[in-house]
């Protein structure tokens, strides 16, 4: 036999039916089967025990597998099922060696691992090779039926989408030509064929749906070995390249991709030692979804630990990266382009649904950051563009001009810097950042022009402020006719230059129709309000301004030197000169005159304060405004008013009727209610208290109980000086007064003034 080295061969399965997943991973990574993809064949045998199966491997793929030593008699050598490399032949070419069938060592009734192990070889192998002798073609008790009813059997139950190649190899052939044995063993096989019970789907369906039949016969191995290597020889260049289109395994329909061949041969075995159905389509997408998944995992993995990543993501916590899209782009295709490679052979449906699966969760790994790029984008720009526009503005530039230059500028540097850091994998929309961009930008511009604006505003008002304080304090201050003219002249004229100046420089704040009026009228508002705070400041101290008046104009003469006294002035003259002047301040500032409206104010005055007293004229009295105010006949009318009200009186006499009879018929009530009526009518005159009441009830009460007690004690003191007053000095105090009532110590005289109000007095004798 060649050299074998190479072979790496192992139990797959052993005798008991346990699969050995640690002998197939190492012998996977020793033959490198992972990188094959789908070039790859899986050839296994099966027949009768000691039928020279192993030897037949042997020779036909250079492996090692254990062979029958004849000298010590005919027994079982390969138990469970064993995995080898064939050396020498390419494609890589996976070789099974089963168990024989038929063996004593598991006796008759022993059957269910010869089903198990041929389901299984049918499911995995592209190839498999039927072992049988020649001198069984034709018998109808030859020792292959059993092992081809218990593979077509099994073929039921395997759901398949490729035709599976049986290679029938006669052993030990006779001088009997081939082309007379292989239709007798056709025939053969279709008679079992035909006798295996199939499901009604598969009823009248031919051998050739599930099979393609090859046949090869080889010499007897002991008798003429070396016709059976050249036998051989010739059949190992049949395997060489054959997955190629005309090859042995023509039909690569449903193969799993090298990569998940382990994971497959598993759960094959775990579905059939369950002694379930097969359904290799679904189990092809099973394996896919594992191995797919796996290999997702894998790469996710690697990418977390990317070093150019893990710079990537570093960096964009502190600031923007030039070129981030691109290099993080790059990074994702490098993963996604590997995962493809790994991928490429398993269901396509399988590997792009979670090709889109590792996509997703790689984006959503670097979301963070490209946001992070984003948020450093949009503060950078916003702090760049509010340098930018402070600058410009500083230099002179129109508000308006500046900020659309500076904002169109600045906003097309931050769409640049998305596009920059944009990843190809993603569609991910960047105009939520945008647009808080603008927000800022015109929050900022906003703020901007109102302290501007509030800073124009306040100029122009500290301008008019200049300009109307003084010579409005000076026009007051002057008070004569045309004082209120000169100010209403000097506000227009002062307003309407201000106006016109706030109304062009706002002409570069584009500022809507509504809001320019706004604040031109509240600068109108503005000026008047000085005028008025003014005209108010001066009226606060009228007084003391018509104290000084009148002083300057009675001691200064026309002058204004002061006045030498000689006594023939005429000081009546010089009197009514300064009042009539000093009432013309304040006739000025008795009221704000503003709008062009005439008033009686200073007439009024002057009648009132100043001619009054040399007026006889009793219809002048009575047109005098201050003299005709109705506050005092008011205030006697609410003084006199202290009766209640006709329609109280009259329920009072009515609910009071029974106690008015009971006072009636008994004389002491009344005397008892008529001196409490003359103490309380004495009381009412001394204290006054209509008078106390005019106030309000609340401060007539507390004056009245103040003054109760004294009021009381007062009384009383008099009525005991009274009583203990002499009779005889009344009675001659009496007849003097009777004898001479004119020449008498004292005469007292009443006399009522124009308003009514009684007042006595005595005088003694010249």
């Amino acid at each position: 036999m060649d050299n074998n080295v190479g072979c790496c061969s192992t139990q797959l399965i052993d005798g008991d039916g346990t699969f050995i997943v640690s002998g197939l991973e190492s012998f996977l990574k020793e033959v490198k089967l992972a990188d094959c993809g789908l070039s790859y064949c899986v050839v296994s045998i099966m027949g009768p025990q000691s039928s020279g199966k192993s030897t037949l491997l042997n020779h036909l793929f250079r492996t090692n597998f254990r062979e029958m030593d004849a000298f010590r008699g005919r027994s079982q050598t390969t138990k469970g099922i064993w995995l080898a490399n064939c050396v020498g032949i390419e494609p890589c070419t996976l070789v099974m060696d089963l168990e024989g069938t038929d063996g004593r060592e598991r006796g008759e009734d022993d059957t269910a691992f010869e089903k198990q192990s041929a389901l299984f070889a049918l499911a995995v192998s592209d190839i498999v090779l039927i072992n049988m002798w020649c001198h069984d073609i034709g018998r109808e008790q030859a020792a292959n039926k059993p092992l081809l009813k218990t593979v077509f059997q099994v073929m039921m139950r395997l759901f398949s989408p490729r035709k599976t190649t049986l290679m029938f190899v006669i052993r030990d052939k006779t001088r009997t030509p081939l082309e007379n044995l292989e239709p007798v063993l056709r025939e053969d096989i279709q008679k079992i064929w035909d006798s295996v019970p199939k499901p009604q789907a598969h009823k009248d369906t031919p051998l050739s749906e599930f099979f393609n039949v090859e046949v090869v016969a080889l010499s007897s191995y002991e008798e003429k070995e070396e016709q059976f290597k050249e036998q051989v020889a010739n059949l190992r260049r049949r395997f060489n390249n054959s997955i190629g289109p005309g090859g042995l395994a023509g039909d690569r329909r449903g193969v799993v991709p090298a990569s998940g061949f382990s994971f497959s041969a598993q759960q094959m075995w775990k579905i059939i030692k369950e002694n379930r159905d097969l359904d290799l389509p679904a189990h092809k997408v099973m394996v896919a979804t594992v191995r797919c998944e796996e290999i997702a995992n894998e790469r996710y993995n690697e990418f977390t630990q990317n070093q150019f990543w893990l710079q990537l993501e570093e960096a964009s916590q502190s600031g923007p990266v030039a070129g981030f899209g691109k290099k993080l782009s790059s990074i994702i295709a490098d993963c996604l382009y590997q995962y493809d490679s790994e991928v490429a052979y398993f269901d396509e449906g399988v590997r792009t649904s979670k090709r889109k699966h590792l996509e997703d969760k790689l984006l959503q790994l670097v979301q963070p950051a490209f946001h992070s790029i984003l948020g450093h984008l949009r503060s950078g720009t916003v702090e760049k563009f509010k340098e930018a526009f402070d600058k410009a503005l500083n230099s002179g530039e129109g508000f308006s001009a500046a900020s659309h230059r500076c904002k169109q500028a600045f906003m097309n540097h931050f769409d640049e810097g998305c596009a920059d850091a944009v990843i190809e994998q993603s569609n991910w929309d960047t105009s939520k950042v945008r647009s808080k961009l603008v927000r800022d930008i015109d929050e900022y511009i906003d703020s901007v022009r109102a302290a501007k604006l509030a800073e124009l505003t306040s100029s122009y008002e500290e301008k008019l402020n200049e300009a109307l304080a003084g010579p409005v304090e000076a026009l007051l201050d002057g008070a004569n006719d045309e004082t209120w003219p000169s100010i209403r002249k000097l506000l227009r004229r002062e307003t309407q230059s201000a106006v016109s100046g706030l109304a062009s420089d706002l002409s570069g704040f584009e500022l809507d129709g509504e809001t320019r009026d706004k604040m031109l009228a509240k600068l109108e508002t503005y000026a008047r309000g000085v005028v008025e705070g003014k005209a108010k400041e001066e009226a606060g101290k009228i007084l003391i301004r018509m104290k000084d008046r009148f002083t300057m104009l009675f001691s200064h003469d026309s002058d204004s030197m002061p006045r030498v006294w000689t006594g023939k002035e005429d000081i009546k003259s010089i009197t009514k000169l300064a009042r009539t002047s000093s009432l013309k301040l304040l006739s000025v500032l008795a009221a704000i005159r503003l709008d062009d409206e005439s008033d009686d104010i200073d007439k009024t005055l002057s009648v009132a304060l100043v001619d009054k007293s040399s007026s006889t004229d009793r219809s002048l009295k009575i047109s005098d405004p201050l003299a005709s105010s109705t506050w005092e006949k008011e205030a006697s009318r609410r003084s006199n008013n202290w009766l209640p009200p006709p329609w109280a009186i009259a329920a009072m006499l009515i609910l009071g009727f029974n106690e008015f009879m009971t006072l009636l018929r008994n004389p002491l009530y009344l005397c008892v209610l008529f001196v409490g009526f003359l103490v309380s009518k004495a009381l009412w005159v001394q204290m006054d208290i209509s008078t106390e009441f005019r106030h309000g009830i609340l401060p007539g009460m507390l004056s009245i109980s103040t003054r109760l007690l004294p009021t009381v004690m007062n009384m009383l003191r008099n009525l005991a000086e009274q009583g203990n007053r002499p009779a005889t000095a009344a009675n001659s105090f009496r007849d003097g007064a009777n004898a001479d009532g004119v020449s008498s110590t004292g005469s007292s005289s009443v006399t009522r003034n124009e308003n009514g109000a009684e007042f006595s007095s005595s005088s003694k004798e010249d």
